[in-house]
């Protein structure tokens, strides 16, 4: 059964930073469509990084670009979502995602798997 593992979450102070990974355990990550989202209380979950690996492109929700960097080592297993500058509003429940299920004008829109996710909270 696959498996998505996410940890790194917890409290930070606005203006610090924080490193969230995603684990599984076989090679889910290789050539497929991976992201991480996030969900506020009382708010939709929303795509905040997508990462193709078609031209090695990580497309950013305009919120986070800038301050949050996406990577993944491939060898292990594992992707990263490294989140700097860290604002009140980034709080929120941070899930990995892998594989595409379906796309809307070239972007994915649905996976076919997730984590269960890990909690942020930035204090101001």
């Amino acid at each position: 059964q696959v498996q998505l593992v996410e940890s790194g979450g917890g409290s930070a102070q606005a203006g610090e930073g924080l490193t969230l990974s995603c684990a599984t355990s076989g090679d889910l990550f290789r050539g497929n469509i991976v992201a991480w989202f996030r969900q506020a209380p009382g708010k939709e979950r929303e795509a905040i990084a997508q990462h193709y690996p078609q031209g090695d492109i990580t497309i950013y929700d305009d919120s986070v670009k800038g301050r949050f960097i996406f990577s993944q080592d491939i060898a292990n297993n594992t992707m990263y979502l490294r989140m700097n500058s860290l604002k009140p509003q980034d709080t929120a429940v941070y899930t990995c995602a892998a594989v595409c299920r379906s796309a809307d004008s070239g972007h994915c829109v649905d996976y076919y798997f997730r984590g269960q996710g890990t909690q942020v909270t930035v204090s101001s």
